[in-house]
């Protein structure tokens, strides 16, 4: 008799991408929340085969872009058998529902996207359990479309009740649940608060910036240890601390979540735990990908993300990473011709308005010594003022 054999190999998904620009956005800007978009796909494990995009004044209520686009994408993952369609902003229950009904396969929003990486990154409890209760809170007004096999949920006579009540059944679960994993959450922290005060010995410094800058490779070269880092959007999502010591100074170092453009509110809400070692440190470190074309607005939005978490006002150190790869062509501005160098960046308003700032390359280790040395003196400023009685450094 013949064996068979079966391929168990996961199957990457195909998807599709669709976004609108409306009357406050350019098609440039656009096109790079696509590109982040498809990264996001990229890193859940899915692979992109197109992106349809649509200017509009602002999303339409019912379908999020109008009739004919949605005519356009059915067609197109009909002839290239799509598997799912990722809409780069968050859908309402009602557009999700209309948009599925009339596409006929899978569809997330840009928060269903980030959530499921975030679910399959989670390693610690806390980190689990952040990352469960944002599911169920994004579940809970989106809870309708899931019941659509109750036949009995259409209305009419001989057609009432078990449907609806299933419905508030399964919202009360929810709802108790999402008790549950807040007061599971506050135990943590509770904990977390505790580890903290036994810290409170040493400078505490961490490290913040724009998802895949780079913070988890400065992390290792630092402090010499094996923080998982890895070219992929949200590599870390857990918070990680390490004693390090520059010549006679011991301080803390924390590497963090990283932030993201478009980051869902609740997401935000459920990680203000794990954000603790941002607001309570001493000194963070604003990590920044040079590299990339639109960095200025990443800045803005680790400044907004820090803003809306209580830290903007602490003393930072900014930190230039990637300077390997930086491409003079892809800086180009209106009011200067020729495409600005490395150079014209250390001597702008960028390296003095951000100081103290490096620029430094983590994986070809360019100017680290320069870096420990910034580090240090920042640390000192502050371990002699809080200390000063300390007789390690005299």
């Amino acid at each position: 008799m013949k064996q068979k054999f079966y391929d168990t190999a996961v199957k990457q998904e195909k998807a599709v991408l669709v976004g609108v620009i409306t009357a406050n956005e350019t098609e440039e800007q656009e096109k790079e929340y696509l590109e982040e978009l498809e990264f996001l796909v990229a890193t859940a494990g899915g692979i992109t085969v197109k992106s349809f995009t649509q200017k509009l004044q602002r999303p339409d209520r019912a379908t999020f872009v109008g009739s004919g686009k949605l005519e356009d994408i059915k067609a197109f993952i009909i002839e290239e058998e799509i598997d799912i369609v990722v809409f780069d902003d968050g859908l309402s229950p009602s557009q999700l529902r209309n948009i599925e009904n009339e596409l006929q396969v899978k569809v997330l929003d840009r928060n269903n996207l980030i959530l499921d990486i975030f679910a399959n990154r989670a390693q610690t409890a806390q980190a689990k359990t952040q990352v469960e209760l944002a599911q169920l809170q994004y579940l809970l007004p989106r809870l309708t479309r899931l019941w659509t096999h109750l036949e009995r949920q259409k209305g009419g006579i001989g057609m009432r009740g078990p449907g609806e009540s299933q419905i508030e059944t399964d919202r009360r679960l929810i709802l108790n649940k999402i008790a549950l994993l807040k007061e599971r959450l506050r135990h943590i922290d509770r904990q977390n608060e505790t580890q903290r005060k036994n810290r409170s010995q040493m400078v505490r410094t961490a490290l913040v910036g724009y998802t895949n800058v780079g913070k988890s490779t400065i992390m290792n070269m630092i402090s010499k240890s094996e923080v998982f880092a890895e070219n992929k959007l949200f590599a870390t999502l857990d918070t990680t601390v390490r004693k390090v010591v520059i010549e006679n100074l011991p301080f803390l170092l924390s590497d963090t979540v990283g932030f993201i453009r478009k980051l869902p509110h609740h997401l935000v809400e459920c990680f203000k735990s794990t954000l603790d070692e941002v607001r309570e440190a001493d000194i963070l470190i604003h990590v920044v990908d040079i590299s990339h074309p639109n960095f200025e607005d990443q800045i803005l939005t680790v400044n907004e993300t820090l803003k809306d978490i209580g830290a903007i006002d602490k003393r930072i150190i900014t930190v230039f990473n990637k300077i390997d790869a930086f491409k003079p062509e892809e800086h180009q501005v209106e009011q200067h011709p020729e495409p600005l160098t490395l150079d014209d960046f250390k001597h702008s308003w960028m390296a003095k308005n951000n100081s103290p700032a490096i620029f430094i390359s983590a994986t070809k280790k360019e100017n680290l010594d320069e870096f420990r040395s910034l580090l240090y003196n920042e640390v000192k400023t502050i371990h002699v003022d809080r200390y000063p009685y300390d007789k390690l450094l005299y």
